[in-house]
This record gives C-alpha cells, sequence and structure tokens, in this order.
C-alpha cells in the first residue's frame, strides 16, 4: 500500500507540475483565439454592410445611415458603429461611448484593430477603409470584450478540471503497475532466498532465465545504438557512411541482391577478346557499396555474350574484376523464357498495368508461366548461395514479384526487403490483372516492401485491402498475412553525390560552346534538352508537341531556340516500342517542317545511347531539361540535372506525375497532357531571370544531395537492421517461455 502511494503520489505531483506549466499558455491560447472571433465578426459586418454604406453616404443620407448602424449595433456583442471622415465622428449609434474620438481608432489604408478601455470595459475598435465620391474615410466597428473574459474563464476552469482528471487516471494507473511490477520482484527475491537458505543450487528454469535476460539487454543495446547511427547519418550519406553503417549494425551478416540486370557484363569483343561492360545504373552504384562491403553474392542474369565464359563451374565469378570483393552469381535463361518471363509478363503486362499510360497491358497465361518459372529458377540459385539460414536478401523490381514468397518457404528466418523501382496503381487499375492474388501473396513474403513515394504505398495497401484476406495497420503501414507482418515503406531512390559523371567535366561555358559546335548551333542559340529511352511512359511526343505549341504562339523563338532530345532504343522486340520511335521520327520532321527554315531545326532526335559523361555535357550546355513523364517511379534523369548544374542555372520543367516532382517542387511543375500549358512553361523557363534560377537550383541541389542513393541503400538495410533485433528479442523471449513451460 505504501509502494501504491509513494508512486501515485509522485505521479500526481508531476501531472500538477504539468498543470501549472501548460494552463498559462492555454489561457493565452483561448485568449488570442476570442480576440480572433471578434475580428472575424467585424470583418463581416463590413463586409455585410459596406454597399449599403457607400450609397447612403454618397447620397448624404444621414438619417438612413443612422438608422442602418442601429441595426447593426443591435446584434450581439456589437457596441457601437460609426464613420469617420478625417476626425470627424458621423452617424454614431446612441451607445457610442461619449469619450470615443476618431483619433483612438488606428486607421490604416488596410483594416486594423486596436484595443480601448472606457469605464475600466476592454474595448476592440475595428476600423476599414472607405473611399466615397473620392473622400477618404473609415467605418468604425467597437465590440465589448468582457464577454471574452468570461468565456476564457470557463474555458480554463473546464480545462483544469480536464487535466485533473486525466492526471488522477494517470497516476492511479502508474500505482497499480508499480506495485504489481514490485510484488513480482519480491516474490521472485524472495523465492531466490528460499533457495539459498536451503542450499539450493538453483532450477534450470532460474539457470535459463538469468543468461536470457542478459541476452536481450545486450540486443536492446544493440537496438538503441541502431537508432543513433540512422539518426546521426541521415545528413551526411557517402560511399564511406554506408560502409560504416554496415559494419556497425550489420557485421557477420550476409547480404544477398538479386536483380534482372547483372553489375558486370561480359561480351565478345570484335577481335575475338572478352571486352567488360559495366552498366549506366543508379541501382548499381547505391547496391555495389552494400555487396562489397558484405563480400556478398549479386544474383542476376547472365544476358552477356561472353557471360558464361567467365564463371566457374558453379556459374560464379568474382567482382570487380581489378580488386574482387563479392561474387557475381549467373542465372541463365532460354529464350523462350526471356520471351516469356522477361518481355511478356513483365514488360508487356506489368509495365503498362503499373504506369497507367494507356497502353493496354497484355496478359497471356503462357508468359505467366515462364514468369513463375524464371522466379523459381532465382529461388533455387539464391537458396544455393545462402551461406546462412537468415542472409539479408535485396529483391529488386517488378521481375520478381513472386520471388520473395519462394524464398520466404524456403529460408524462413531471412530478410526479405524487395524494392518495387516502377509505380504501384490504384487497386482498381490493379484489379484488371489475372494474377492479382498470386501477385500480391508474392511481394508479402517481404519483410519490408519498399515503394519510391508514399502514394504508391498506400495504392499497394488498398490493393491488399481489396484482394485478399488480412490484417492492416495503417498507423504503422504494415500488414499482416499468413501470420507473417510485412512494413511497407516509401524509400525514393536517387543517384550518388558528387555523380561519378561530373568528374573530369569541363567548365559550363566550354561544354556550351562545344555542343553547339557539335550540332551546328549558333554560340547564342537557347537549347534545351530530354534524356530517355524510347519508352511510352517518358512522354517524349507530348513535350514535342509542347516544343510545337511554344513556336506557334510564341514565333520569336524561331531560330533562337532548338531542342535535344536525346532518345536511346529499347525493348526494340515489342511493338509499342517500335512504334513509338517511328511516331517521335515523323513528329519531329513535321515540326521541323512548320516551324524551321535553311540551317535551323527546332527539334534535333539524336537516336542512340549516350554514355553518362555525354549526357552531363548536354545537361550542362543546355537553358531548361524537360521531363514530361506520363507516369513514372521516380525519373532519375531529373534529379541527374539538377546534379550536374555546379553552376546553379538551368530550369527543370519537371511532370507532376514523376516520382520525383514530390521532391523537387522548385522544378516547373507541369501536366504533360496539356500541350499548351507546357509550352508556356517553356516560355518561362526560357526569359526566368538568373537569380530565380539560381535560388530553385540551389534548393534542389541540396535536397539530392541529402538524399541521395547511398541514404536510400543505407535506410533501408538499418531499417533491416533494427528488425532483425527485435525478431532477435521476439525469439530469445519465446525461447525462454518454451523452457520455463517444459521445466514447470
Amino acid at each position: 500500500m505504501r509502494i501504491i502511494f509513494r508512486f501515485g503520489g509522485i505521479a500526481l505531483l508531476v501531472a500538477a507540475i504539468v498543470i501549472l506549466a501548460v494552463l498559462p499558455f492555454a489561457t493565452s491560447f483561448l485568449e488570442e483565439w476570442a480576440r480572433r472571433d471578434v475580428e472575424l465578426r467585424s470583418q463581416l459586418v463590413f463586409n455585410s454592410a459596406r454597399d449599403q454604406v457607400s450609397n447612403l453616404l454618397t447620397r448624404n443620407d444621414a438619417g438612413r445611415l443612422t438608422g442602418l448602424f442601429e441595426r447593426i449595433a443591435s446584434g450581439e456583442r456589437v457596441l457601437a458603429i460609426g464613420y469617420c471622415e478625417g476626425d470627424t465622428l458621423r452617424s454614431p449609434t446612441r451607445s457610442m461611448p461619449q469619450s470615443f474620438s476618431c483619433e483612438q481608432a488606428a486607421r490604416s489604408d488596410t483594416q486594423s484593430f486596436s484595443n480601448i478601455t472606457h469605464d475600466g470595459q476592454r474595448i476592440l475598435v475595428s476600423t476599414f477603409p472607405l473611399t466615397v465620391s473620392g473622400r477618404e474615410g473609415h467605418l468604425v466597428v467597437l465590440h465589448d470584450l468582457s464577454y471574452t473574459d468570461r468565456r476564457g474563464g470557463e474555458a480554463r476552469n473546464y480545462l483544469f478540471l480536464a487535466l485533473a482528471g486525466v492526471a488522477f487516471g494517470a497516476a492511479a494507473l502508474a500505482a497499480m503497475i508499480a506495485a504489481l511490477i514490485m510484488r513480482r520482484w519480491l516474490a521472485s527475491i524472495r523465492q531466490a532466498l528460499e533457495n539459498a537458505r536451503a542450499g539450493a543450487a538453483g532450477t534450470p528454469e532460474q539457470e535459463n532465465i538469468i543468461p536470457l535476460g542478459q541476452e536481450i539487454r545486450d540486443v536492446l543495446q544493440e537496438l538503441e545504438s541502431s537508432r543513433r547511427t540512422i539518426d546521426a547519418a541521415h545528413t551526411d550519406w557517402s560511399p564511406d557512411t554506408l560502409r560504416a553503417a554496415l559494419a556497425n549494425e550489420l557485421s557477420g551478416s550476409e547480404v544477398i541482391v538479386v536483380s534482372n540486370r547483372e553489375p558486370y557484363i561480359h561480351n565478345r569483343a570484335q577481335d575475338g577478346g572478352i571486352s567488360l561492360q559495366i552498366p549506366a545504373s543508379g541501382l548499381v552504384s547505391a547496391l555495389e557499396p552494400v555487396v562489397r562491403a558484405c563480400g556478398g553474392t549479386w544474383v542476376a542474369h547472365g544476358s552477356g555474350t561472353a557471360d558464361r565464359d567467365t564463371v566457374d563451374a558453379s556459374d560464379r565469378v568474382p567482382v570487380p574484376p581489378a580488386n574482387p570483393s563479392y561474387t557475381l552469381r549467373r542465372v541463365w535463361l532460354t529464350d523462350e523464357e526471356q520471351d516469356g518471363y522477361y518481355y511478356g509478363a513483365a514488360n508487356e503486362g506489368l509495365w503498362p498495368l503499373c504506369h497507367i499510360a494507356f497502353v493496354r497491358p497484355v496478359f497471356r497465361e503462357q508468359d505467366w508461366q515462364y514468369y513463375r518459372a524464371v522466379n523459381e529458377k532465382f529461388a533455387d540459385a539464391i537458396v544455393a548461395e545462402a551461406k546462412r539460414e537468415d542472409p539479408i536478401i535485396l529483391v529488386q523490381d517488378y521481375h520478381f514479384a513472386l520471388l520473395p514468397r519462394m524464398i520466404r518457404n524456403r529460408l524462413p528466418q531471412a530478410t526479405i526487403i524487395t524494392f518495387w523501382h516502377i509505380p504501384w496503381p490504384n487497386a482498381e487499375t490493379f484489379g484488371i490483372c489475372p494474377w492479382r492474388e498470386e501477385i500480391i501473396d508474392g511481394l508479402l513474403g517481404s519483410s519490408i516492401l519498399g515503394f519510391h513515394t508514399q502514394a504508391h504505398c498506400n495504392n499497394f495497401i488498398d490493393a491488399v485491402d481489396s484482394y485478399v484476406e488480412s490484417r492492416i495497420n495503417r498507423e504503422t503501414d504494415s500488414i499482416t498475412f499468413g501470420g507473417e507482418d510485412t512494413q511497407i515503406r516509401p524509400y525514393p531512390i536517387s543517384i550518388e553525390w558528387p555523380p561519378t559523371a561530373l568528374e573530369g567535366q569541363k567548365p559550363v561555358e566550354e561544354c556550351r560552346r562545344a555542343v553547339r559546335e557539335r550540332l551546328g548551333l549558333p554560340l547564342d542559340m537557347r537549347i534545351g534538352v530530354g534524356i530517355e529511352r524510347f519508352d511510352y511512359t517518358k512522354g517524349i511526343l507530348d513535350r514535342m508537341q509542347a516544343i510545337d505549341a511554344l513556336l506557334t504562339e510564341n514565333p520569336d523563338w524561331k531560330g533562337n531556340f532548338s531542342f535535344i532530345q536525346v532518345a536511346a532504343p529499347t525493348r526494340s522486340k515489342l511493338a509499342n516500342y517500335r512504334q513509338l520511335q517511328e511516331e517521335a521520327e515523323a513528329l519531329a520532321r513535321e515540326i521541323n517542317e512548320r516551324h524551321g527554315s535553311e540551317g535551323y531545326e527546332p527539334i534535333k532526335l539524336l537516336i542512340r545511347h549516350h554514355e553518362p559523361d555525354e549526357v552531363f555535357e548536354l545537361f550542362r550546355a543546355a537553358d531548361l531539361c524537360i521531363v514530361s513523364s506520363l507516369h513514372d517511379g521516380m525519373n532519375l534523369v531529373a534529379k541527374e540535372f539538377v546534379a550536374a548544374r555546379d553552376d546553379e542555372q538551368g530550369v527543370l520543367i519537371l511532370s507532376a506525375f514523376a516520382g520525383a516532382s514530390r521532391e523537387l517542387s522548385e522544378a516547373l511543375i507541369v501536366n504533360p497532357y496539356n500541350a499548351h500549358a507546357m509550352g508556356q512553361a517553356i516560355n518561362r523557363a526560357l526569359i526566368m531571370p538568373q537569380a530565380e534560377q539560381r535560388e530553385r537550383m540551389r534548393l534542389m541541389r541540396d535536397q539530392v544531395k541529402e538524399r541521395n542513393v547511398y541514404r536510400w541503400a543505407g535506410q533501408m538495410l538499418l531499417a533491416a537492421s533494427r528488425l532483425r533485433k527485435r525478431q532477435r528479442i521476439r525469439r530469445l523471449i519465446a525461447a525462454g517461455k518454451k523452457r520455463a513451460a517444459a521445466n514447470a
């Protein structure tokens, strides 16, 4: 009983201190709120009566004006009303204080409010400028503030009683919990003393519980250390920061990355030798430091013409070739598997389904069979590579929707992080997929499922809610399915900082000169750039139509502005992609014929792959960059343009339907479906002052620098580290309970 009073008293004392500290702030807030309410009432009076007052003042009808003022003053809490013309008070109501004069009103060119005191009574004076027939004046409305004091007093009393009730309840609850804990603790001490007196060596249960408690304390300390690592490092992510975080949090862990594209490709050269190709990929830049730091394994499709010639008997090759630090495990696919899994189910089915770019997805059962079989093949390879029963496995993209569940069934203790690099559509759109339940089931085999934006997370949760039986916690964005939890999180991907392609770049002016000379453009020609693959989701045709609209509505730009569209052919096996390239070439010719002249082409269409250093040179030479995606998970071109502009010049025109628009809000955000508005945005970009460009670019560069690709990878892996430690605690507790039950 003494313990209850002690803890209850402490809790009540703390609650009393909190109440005394909060009450003055609450009082001040209530008074300010009441005053604002009166000011709004004054504005309402003025807005309602302004036209009538103006008419009566114009006609100089003092009688009717006084009658109007008397009717208004009869309203609740309005004390008096009148009109000040200079220092002369006209048509005041009978309730106007005798001592009031126009000199007491705070008059200005805008509405103003002031307090006066009359016979100990607080009065709010509201003045509103009103010019009639060229004569300036002010409508004056007086409100009695005494009721606000009464309201404030009543609110303070209610607030005090409410806080006191909550405090009393909290104190009682704290005392009861403390008493329960103390009782159990005393019982365990009493039992230990009895055993000691009896000379007992201790029961098996006690022998197990003591080390178990120490293990839990150790894991909790690790968990707190993980939290500090995440908080301290999140503003300065780099390869070194990432390696240090991994060494601290995932030391001794096995990391396996799985993706369709491999980080190193071996091809046969024309001279008969073997050449090495390193794909320009943000994914590779982000995850390579992770795999290197952990000495892990990367599982990918072996697509190079000489890939089979460079692996060992187990299809493995150490990489990087110059300084091997991890293993690349290649998975071989037949042409039929490649056509069905990659070109069919993934890129004719899931890609258009998720991007909602008004290209109808194609769902073939045979493609899906290949998709499932290839996912099984990758699952077999991952299990074969896993050296521990609890590896960390990073699954990348829409090619492997079924893979997390397949891994979970084989390695139940694995921590599986799946990142979906493309958008996730709304539940109704996703519902047309014939394999929707199987895809959701596959992805919910993940421990953590990541998307670029919170909107895509919400769409996925809605799809789960619509099509499978599960328990969804929308406060924590987690889903329990089949007895297992999956966390749904936004992890916006980014680029490396500083970009490797920026190294060795010439100054901006030299880049401008070199690009214009190479393309045969005058040195004073203003240019814009667009750089992507020939993909129907990128809005290439739409931006060309915007150039057409710009030159139609602003013909002065003809001969002074040229747009460089770089587009690399991709997925040429698919009809939609071939058709897009043909349409783009035809549209560029049509616009050039309509607006061009001898030696001048408004649109220069460059159809080939450009290396990263070439892309960054174009970015640095351009006055603007257009990213007009019709639907995009993120779009790293936008971030690369920002990173390339260390001169803090240039304007980014960015589609509202690209995930990057959630982060780069200082860009000119456009609707790519509106060619007229996008043309206006291009014109605005071309005439934007350098100071405004600098201010916008500086903010975007800070954003890309802070939220770089190493932060993207680090945040996912550190979240996985914390998840593993929580799971370890749960396993320890479950093991302790099991041993205790067995010894009971």
